[in-house]
């Protein structure tokens, strides 16, 4: 394992994963509404019921609705099945933007063309994918900014994309906490200013 991810699996030990009971506790905190917000947040605090191996190989996918084994995946996978459960396919909807507009995207990896195995699993793409949607709101310190329903992105590890889903908090106090696999399947932790952010997004398309 190289040392990069090594560093970043490691950060898995520094913080404790919420309880069944503490994530239903989130989940009694959803506004009884049928939102976009709110189904989302339920989308993610469904995903803390997975047992994910946490798996960044690269793999060709089906398209559309292809998806990685669903016991493996990286942070990206937990937004995307969130999002497909709701009847929104990210691999899909982020090939066809980035193959309308090729040049809008990072080209961190040298592609010429876009690969629809692998571009709506890359932080970055997603970041710039919700920036084009017009969902990209300001990276503040305060929590009375993050919603439950919005996404956040930060550095890990020094300089690893992380990409998380924002949830109640279960006491109701406090900052909200979030849902993702930082390397130990997805989780809900109370970690939303732990590492640097790097965006901040609330994309809640309609049909």
């Amino acid at each position: 394992m190289n040392t990069p991810l090594a560093a970043f699996l490691a950060l898995v030990f520094t913080a404790s994963a919420a309880t069944p009971d503490q994530v239903e506790a989130a989940r009694a905190r959803v506004t009884l509404d049928e939102t976009f917000a709110s189904r989302l947040v339920h989308a993610a605090l469904d995903r803390t019921k997975h047992i994910v191996r946490y798996e960044p190989a690269y793999m060709v996918l089906k398209y559309p609705g292809g998806d990685v084994p669903a016991e493996t995946g990286v942070c990206t996978d937990e937004v995307i099945r969130a999002y497909r459960a709701l009847g929104f396919d990210l691999q899909k909807l982020v090939h066809e933007d980035m193959a309308a507009n090729f040049r809008a995207y990072p080209k961190h990896w040298g592609l010429s063309k876009t690969d629809k195995s692998i571009d709506h699993r890359r932080v970055p793409n997603l970041q710039t994918f919700f920036k084009r949607q017009g969902a990209s709101l300001p990276v503040t310190q305060n929590a009375d900014d993050y919603r439950p329903g919005d996404l956040i992105t930060c550095t890990v590890a020094g300089k690893l994309p992380h990409i998380a889903m924002v949830v109640p908090s279960p006491t109701g106090s406090g900052a909200p906490w979030i849902v993702h696999n930082i390397g130990g399947g997805p989780q809900m932790e109370d970690r939303l200013f732990e590492f640097p952010l790097t965006g901040h997004y609330r994309w809640h398309p309609a049909k």
